[in-house]
């Protein structure tokens, strides 16, 4: 078990998440650096240079050092990547309490996801308030398609990493402007340190190969879910490591939810209590007036009963009788093999395809040569077309869209290939990995 709090940050617990400086198939488009030597030396003036209207993905590198700031993340597609896992540091002591009494523009947590399709890669974001069992947002987001991968993501509060995005605007006020009404979230090779309900999604989530640590040793729970505005929402949980105080707690919901656990390890101290609705009071006495209130507010929310699978997943030590090999039992009775990213999303996203986007055709449009891709693509660099009687169209306009236009001279006939030069094409839609579209034209 590990309290990564500050004391223990000049220690030997950096040192065993430190990861090689991430490798860029592409330029960054901005960097930060705190000494200077980049186009900005805080996160925030980099994320908040973009336009809130963006549709191109915009490649932000955080060079390593201690980013004492809290982030505003409000466009769309944008990269945020840090030069290495621990030496990437954004930090902030940000009470929940603290921020509904002295409000400022910037959010609750440390970093504040507004726009979708943002990735955050290769970083350590902490809530430095360092109390146990209150709330302290270190990650808190309200876009669509959020992408979170080789990070540390750190509070000694409830609800570290709180993705949050739903379709009445309850938690999101522009929920209309996004491209899904709910929000869909990945992550993977995480490390999460928290109190209570520490990762939360409302939504869809897939979450693999991470490791995450209860501190609180009032138990509540680790993970939390809110599948209640689609029957199919689930939050899956593969090939994940829990750990924690003694007696710790695996999982509760308020709302509906449906947990997979696949190929998951529990610690020994994990208590023997099955992830279940809330009902109040949580010490089973006599409710209060309050209580019961609370608990007619929530019976609408909770129609379709416990949902709760696993497969291949054990506690050392030794079983309890609700840790059942049960992923047969589920809706559509999925096969071990068949819970992937992919399939958690419905087939609507897949964050982990790596493949590129490829032209579908070519058109002639007022006088430009018009490539339309198979997604929305997003132009770095000078691309051209050379043409097939000689000569080169070069790009015009369309980034950011699934059609990229080339201005070609007149009579320019049809192009025999797509010169990048120095630069590139790549997906705009969030993914696990920067996908750098074919070359190949029809």
């Amino acid at each position: 078990m590990r309290f990564p709090i500050l004391a223990l940050l000049g220690a030997g617990l950096l040192a065993a998440s430190v990861s090689a400086q991430a490798a860029l198939p592409v330029k960054p488009d901005l960097t930060v650096a705190a000494d200077g030597s980049g186009d900005f030396t805080t996160v925030q003036a980099a994320v908040a240079s973009v336009p809130k209207g963006n549709h191109e993905r915009v490649i932000i590198l955080v060079k390593d050092g201690v980013y004492r700031e809290k982030v505003r993340i409000d466009a769309a597609d944008v990269t945020l990547i840090g030069q290495s896992r621990a030496g990437t540091r954004i930090e902030f002591p940000q009470g929940a309490v603290e921020f509904r009494r002295h409000p400022d523009k910037l959010g609750t947590a440390v970093v504040n996801i507004n726009g979708d399709d943002c990735v955050l890669q290769n970083l350590t974001v902490q809530n430095t308030q360092n109390v146990i069992g209150v709330h302290a947002f270190a990650i808190y987001g309200r876009g669509d398609r959020t992408v979170i991968t080789d990070a540390n993501v750190w509070s000694q509060g409830n609800d570290t990493l709180s993705l949050w995005r739903t379709s009445d605007g309850m938690f999101s006020e522009d929920a209309g402007a996004h491209a899904s009404p709910n929000g869909r979230y990945y992550h993977a090779r995480l490390d999460v340190c928290g109190s209570v309900d520490f990762i939360c999604p409302r939504g869809w989530c897939y979450m693999v190969d991470s490791r995450i640590d209860e501190v609180n040793p009032r138990n509540d729970a680790a993970i939390w879910h809110d599948g209640s505005r689609d029957r199919n929402m689930k939050f899956v949980l593969k090939d994940c490591r829990f750990d924690g105080v003694p007696n710790w707690r695996l999982a509760r919901h308020h709302h509906d939810a449906q947990f997979f656990l696949i190929g998951c390890v529990f610690a020994a101290d994990m208590s023997n209590r099955a992830p279940s609705r809330v009902i109040y009071p949580l010490d089973g006495g006599t409710p209060s007036a309050d209580d019961l209130r609370q608990n007619r507010e929530h019976d609408p929310t909770n129609r379709w009963g416990e949902r709760l699978y696993f497969w291949n997943s054990h506690r050392d030590g030794g079983d309890y009788p609700w840790i059942t090999q049960n992923l047969a039992s589920a809706a559509g009775s999925p096969k071990p093999e068949q819970v992937t990213a992919r399939w958690t999303f419905d087939g609507a996203w897949d964050p982990e395809n790596s493949a590129g986007p490829t032209v579908s055709r070519i058109e002639t449009r007022d006088g430009q040569l018009a490539l339309i891709f198979s997604e929305n693509v997003t132009v770095k660099g000078h691309p051209r077309l050379a043409l097939r009687a000689g000569g080169f169209a070069h790009y015009a306009s369309g980034s950011g869209s699934d059609t990229l236009c080339f201005a070609a001279p007149a009579g320019a006939q049809g192009p025999g290939w797509l010169d990048l030069g120095a630069g590139t094409i790549i997906a705009t839609e969030a993914s696990a990995g920067v996908r750098v579209a074919r070359l190949a034209v029809p």
